[in-house]
């Protein structure tokens, strides 16, 4: 394929509820299609044992990252548990000049953020089977105490609700389905937005 008739690169920004699969589609989607550049975030967290500089996280103290949220350097940010987390920018329009197509996982927060400061950012959210299903991952994963699940849980419901705000909505039923639906969104030029266009 000439570079003429490639689809334009664009920055699509991978969304959902706590619990809905986000980090298994990705890694699906690592080994399916190495050519999707994943956006990679920097934090004032302490890395941990099994996490690689540059490919989990970009690990920077808390000046440095002020530098780059003062000087408009990060597409968006926000605090979680005394840390800060965000998506640089440079980076990103990097590689959407090479012509990659570039996903990035963050909170309904962040892809406001990011839809603001770049337009034409495709938002995809990623939907449980039902709320019953999310429900369940959520309180079957064992690893969180009962106020933890009640703060996640109200939080799921927030960012469902949110649900119209993206464009377009893949539901993780299969992982592998799900996975293959994100890979043809970033290969197609079109986007297909998730609400109904009103007629003329």
């Amino acid at each position: 394929m000439s570079d003429d008739a490639r689809p334009p690169a664009r920055l699509t920004v991978l969304s959902g509820p706590s619990g809905v699969g986000k980090d298994s589609v990705i890694e699906l989607i690592r080994l399916r299609a190495p050519w999707i550049w994943l956006s990679v975030s920097a934090t004032t967290r302490r890395m941990r044992d099994y996490e690689v500089e540059g490919e989990h996280y970009f690990f920077v103290d808390r000046p440095e990252f002020e530098r780059l949220r003062v000087g408009d350097q990060l597409l968006e940010w926000a605090e979680f548990a005394g840390n800060l987390y965000g998506t640089p920018r440079g980076p990103v329009e990097a590689r959407l000049r090479e012509g990659a197509p570039v996903l990035l996982k963050i909170d309904l927060q962040g892809a406001r953020q990011v839809k603001a400061a770049m337009p034409d950012a495709q938002l995809v959210f990623l939907a449980p089977p039902s709320v019953e299903e999310l429900r369940r991952r959520l309180i079957g994963r064992g690893t969180d105490d009962e106020e933890t699940i009640r703060r996640r849980l109200a939080h799921a419901d927030e960012e469902l609700a949110a649900q119209s705000l993206f464009d377009v909505t893949i539901v993780n039923d299969y992982v592998e389905r799900a996975a293959d639906e994100l890979v043809g969104l970033l290969s197609s030029p079109v986007l297909t937005p998730a609400q109904p266009q009103p007629q003329a």
